[in-house]
């Protein structure tokens, strides 16, 4: 799959779920040998790990698999016992020796023809698990700490939002005092977020426009980018613009691409924000994986940047929790765009290059 088509991450490919990595650990191979030492059926699993055609295998003897497979079967056949879990490589023409744990069971041990299970399972599957089981762990914790730290966030900002109004109201009519009581009440609406995140909170939607919330999440970064010589090149075209949604949480998940547009780009690029009004969600063309599959979405946000582009190798692993190739990085801002977009019934897409840059385009259903 070439670089430039477009990506966005299924819900099968992304994302830590217990039940995807049991079903990981659960792939094996199975080799039955019967009593004459012949090989009586194989499963396509263990034809893979031992690196052999499945139809070259079966009926032949179990001499011919890869070592050390046949001393394992002779150990279960002379001690009548099984053996248990032994870590082994098994050699394969035209590719480096697969890492297998191997278990071997007998069959009607101490009877005049016994046979032999053999069932082989894939090292790099029980690192997966193990490594999704930790990254579990890590999720887990964050719910914890979250629930916390918003509850004492919470309990200051109570008293900081008073005083604040105060002294709002007696400097009224500038353009600062918007944008601090717009600010406080969007930290108010993460702490919200970060209870929602822990399981302690529910979102309430209502109409609101799209383009003032990308106006306003463009004046946050209006500094930085003239500071970095970027020029913006913006296109609000959706007429109607209503969606129904979160403003402060779309405003969190339109910031997070911008800031990752601006860092993409540096210095002196291009930065463009744009938004169409488009008809019904239909089939996504070759190479695209939707974020999600939702319902009609009719106003979609192009974010596209002249920066360095991301590498193929990337391009599937951006969702994932944790991912980040910042030095200071957390690799949960994407995570957190992405929730945004579904929590709207929406989808989310990328299109990115080495070297020209990346688009992302939001689409949401319109209100």
């Amino acid at each position: 799959m070439s670089a430039n088509k477009l990506y966005s991450l299924g819900q099968g490919q992304e994302g830590v779920s217990f039940a995807n990595a049991l079903n990981e650990c659960y792939v094996c191979g199975v080799v039955l040998i019967d009593g004459g030492g012949k090989i009586a059926a194989v499963s396509a699993e263990a034809a893979q790990l031992l690196g052999r055609d499945p139809g070259k295998i079966l009926y032949n003897s179990f001499e011919g698999l890869p070592e050390p497979l046949p001393q394992i079967v002779y150990q279960t056949l002379s001690g009548g016992k099984p053996v248990v879990e032994r870590q082994v490589e098994l050699p394969a023409p035209g590719r480096q020796p697969a890492a297998v744990r191997v278990k071997a069971l007998p069959i009607e041990p101490g009877g005049k023809a016994p046979g032999v299970i053999l069932v082989l399972t894939g090292v790099m599957v029980q690192s997966r698990l193990d490594k999704q089981i930790r990254q579990l762990d890590r999720l887990a914790s964050i719910g914890s700490l979250t629930a916390s730290v918003a509850h004492e966030i919470r309990n200051a900002l109570v008293a900081g939002k008073t005083f604040t109004d105060l002294l709002l109201e007696e400097n009224k009519g500038g353009e600062l005092v918007e944008v601090v009581r717009r600010e406080i009440g969007r930290i108010d609406a993460l702490v919200n977020r970060m209870l929602k995140f822990a399981g302690t909170n529910r979102e309430t939607f209502s109409p609101v426009h799209l383009h003032e919330i990308l106006d306003h999440s463009l004046r946050l970064v209006q500094p930085q980018l003239e500071s970095r010589g970027i020029v913006l090149d913006r296109s609000f075209q959706a007429s109607p613009d209503m969606v129904n949604g979160d403003d402060y949480g779309l405003e969190q998940a339109f910031v997070n691409l911008l800031a990752n547009a601006m860092e993409a780009i540096g210095e002196k690029g291009t930065l463009s924000v744009a938004t169409e009004r488009t008809a019904a969600n239909t089939d996504p063309p070759d190479g695209v994986f939707r974020e999600m599959a939702g319902a009609a979405a009719q106003l979609r946000v192009t974010i596209k940047d002249t920066g360095v582009g991301i590498p193929a190798a990337n391009m599937g692993h951006m969702f994932q929790p944790f991912f980040t190739t910042k030095p200071t990085g957390t690799g949960l801002g994407l995570v957190i765009t992405r929730q945004i977009v579904q929590e709207h019934r929406g989808s989310l897409t990328v299109q990115s290059q080495q070297g020209q840059g990346t688009t992302f385009q939001i689409t949401l259903p319109e209100g």
